[in-house]
């Protein structure tokens, strides 16, 4: 028997926001595990970041997709959660009404998307969960200052968060250290719910997209004898102090091994202070304290998903920076595995990513802690080993790999949906 799930995401394609992509590929393979998903989201035309028309090319062709009527974006109100909640509410009510649905499932963040499943369930008792793609209590730098905007995201964070997840059905997560606090702190759903986690996982679909459309990369010339490397993602505020070991790396590679540094040049993407901000640059003032110019360069602000994977299929090796917090799994891991390409990371110990670059034998990772990073000498050891072993393409992605697919994930979901159904009913 197939039962209908209402995904409810604020972002999804054509947004190239990595958010989107969580409704995106899990709605991609639920149909295969019995669950119909219909995806309600924000109006494109009002997202604040600029959209990337080719993920339109990657959505399911059979999935319906309603987008909800969403306030246009203003300089103090500029998440679509808040702009487009109460269309979503209005969709979801009438979703249910209509069609009735079994399950429904709110993705964060948007953080404000939350309250939607609750506010649901105490209408129309709907059974409603929520997905954690990052823990929504987090203590980020600055909350310590009364009436800072930290401040002020951290104190709101603390009062909808218990309201939102009070008679939650089922809570899933990226990983167990994103739902780990919310649980801690309500006991009564850790009790009651049914919690899963499972990673974002990667699509073969989204790379055979890649190579159909034949593209030059733009950031760089694969052919001009360089080590090429890439970043593509925001900068964490618990990831900077990996960048700076890494970028220290870099410099006593020019110290130690001068004529394979000349060959390293490495792309910083989609780092700056915000995600259309072409003069945002995070990474270039670090490097030029590093004193490491000449080996990096940033593009401040995003580029498409699918240019993404394009210039992860066509570098010399892809990087993946972590951070001090030991729950963080950089969702770009699996398609820095999927892209076939060599992965050089520096993550946390405990990190999950850990095991699974480990597990497809694609690449180095430098294990990191809160209190211990990398020394320089060992990233720059670890740099010279890549760069001067044979570029020849891992082993094509076997079997080994269908436990950190999206397709994977897709059916621990459909199971934990399973499952918080059933103790709804009972």
């Amino acid at each position: 028997m197939t039962r209908r799930l209402v995904l409810a995401s604020s972002h999804f394609a054509p947004s190239n926001l990595v958010g989107g992509h969580r409704a995106r590929l899990l709605s991609r393979y639920l149909p295969e595990f019995g669950w119909e998903p219909i995806v309600v989201t924000g109006d494109p035309r009002h997202y604040q970041e600029r959209p990337d028309p080719d993920l339109l090319r990657l959505v399911a062709p059979s999935l319906e997709v309603v987008h909800a009527s969403t306030l246009p974006h203003q300089p103090l109100v500029g998440d679509v959660g808040i702009r487009a909640f109460w269309g979503a509410y209005r969709a979801i009510a009438k979703l249910v009404r209509e069609r009735a649905a079994d399950f429904l499932m709110v993705t964060i963040p948007s953080n404000f998307f939350a309250p939607l499943g609750r506010l649901v369930h105490r209408r129309f008792g709907v059974p409603f969960g929520i997905d954690y793609q990052d823990p929504w209590v987090a203590y980020w730098p600055g909350v310590e200052r009364k009436f800072s905007r930290a401040w002020g995201s951290y104190t709101l964070a603390t009062m909808l968060e218990p309201w939102s997840v009070k008679g939650a059905a089922l809570i899933t997560g990226m990983a167990p250290g994103y739902v780990a606090g919310m649980l801690e702190r309500n006991p009564e759903v850790a009790r009651n719910a049914v919690v899963a986690t499972m990673p974002m996982g990667s699509a073969p679909e989204d790379f055979a997209l890649v190579s159909a459309l034949h593209r030059a990369p733009f950031l760089f010339d694969p052919a001009d004898g360089r080590f090429h490397m890439v970043y593509a993602g925001a900068m964490l505020p618990a990831g900077f102090v990996v960048l700076d070991a890494f970028l220290s790396g870099l410099r006593a590679l020019k110290q130690s091994a001068p004529a394979v540094a000349d060959k390293v040049r490495v792309h910083f993407v989609g780092t700056g202070t915000s995600p259309d901000d072409p003069n945002g640059h995070q990474v270039l003032p670090r490097a030029r304290a590093a004193g490491v110019t000449d080996m990096v360069d940033e593009h401040p602000h995003r580029i498409g998903y699918v240019d993404t994977l394009n210039h992860f299929r066509q570098c010399s090796a892809v990087l993946v920076l972590g951070s001090t917090e030991r729950h963080y799994t950089p969702s770009k891991v699996f398609q820095a595995i999927l892209s076939q390409r060599p992965v050089f990371a520096m993550l946390h110990a405990e990190s999950t990513a850990t095991g699974m670059i480990e597990q497809v034998e694609t690449g180095r990772v430098l294990p990191l802690t809160e209190n211990a990073m990398p020394e320089p000498s060992a990233v720059a050891s670890a740099l010279t080993a890549m760069v001067e072993m044979p570029r020849a393409v891992p082993a094509t992605i076997d079997d080994s790999f269908e436990p950190l697919s999206a397709r994977a994930s897709a059916r621990a979901f459909a199971e934990a949906l399973d499952q918080a159904c059933v103790r709804g009913q009972r």
